[in-house]
């Protein structure tokens, strides 16, 4: 017995990553997942690879209304109802702030924060009609505190924490809960562009981190799960942070 049966959850930027593994763990835990994304050659090939009975792919821009119209209204086509949602899909780009262009500013608060807020505002109801859910907004470590260089990613980051806690007020008496996972450095496509080896970079995971490695997306989709399942019921409006400690402070050790 899975720990999501009966549930169908929708998982913004699922075709690799994070969200892929959210995916994956999901469906392994009795869920019908609904992967939305802009990847659609590796989202269908994931959504083929999961099973028809289990995975469905949708074309989604997280900053278009009328995909977040579209992916809801098939979810239901295909599963009955949607019950949960995971926010995941983000972008993230390197600038110092007085070097940023403003359109990349607005790119990154685009999809990263009003793609969380118009992923609520079209689940929500739905999760409300089905009886109640849950939904998991991706913020980060960077969301808690600041980091150099990341000026754009760190306030949209902030704001997704603002829209969780403020979610959690308003839509608890409609039986959904809504949380927030934080991760710091996590070995994914986003945060490592170049496809560095990460062995080429584990020296200063291990100076940075407590836990002395980067962390793994599989880690972060367990966390996903459980803010998702039964496991965290009495569980709302929280921030998580999965950063291997890194939040904790700086060791001279």
């Amino acid at each position: 017995m899975g720990k999501l049966d009966g549930r169908v959850v929708l998982v913004t930027g699922a075709a690799r990553g994070q969200g892929e593994q959210e995916a994956r763990l999901f469906a392994a835990e009795g869920a019908k997942v609904v992967l939305g994304d802009v990847l659609d050659e590796a989202g269908e090939a994931l959504a083929e690879e999961l099973g028809k009975d289990r995975a469905a792919y949708v074309h989604l821009d997280v900053t278009s209304e009328g995909d977040w119209a579209a992916a809801v209204a098939a979810a239901e086509e295909r599963f009955g109802k949607v019950d949960g949602l995971v926010n995941n899909a983000g972008i993230l780009r390197f600038n110092e702030l007085v070097s940023t262009p403003l359109e990349e500013f607005r790119a990154v608060v685009s999809v990263n924060q009003t793609g969380c807020f118009l992923g609520i505002r079209a689940v929500a109801p739905e999760i409300a009609a089905a009886g109640g859910g849950t939904i998991v907004n991706t913020a980060s470590y960077t969301g808690l505190t600041g980091m150099a260089g990341v000026g754009a990613y760190a306030a949209t980051k902030h704001a997704v924490l603002g829209l969780t806690r403020v979610a959690a007020l308003e839509l608890a008496a409609k039986g959904i809960r809504v949380n927030a996972v934080c991760p710091g450095a996590i070995d994914t496509p986003m945060s490592n562009p170049e496809g560095v080896d990460p062995a080429a970079t584990a020296e200063l995971y291990r100076k940075l981190v407590p836990l002395g490695r980067i962390g793994r997306p599989e880690e972060v989709a367990a966390l996903a799960l459980f803010l998702t399942g039964e496991d965290s019921a009495y569980i709302t409006g929280q921030p998580f942070v999965i950063d291997g400690g890194w939040l904790a402070g700086v060791s001279l050790f």
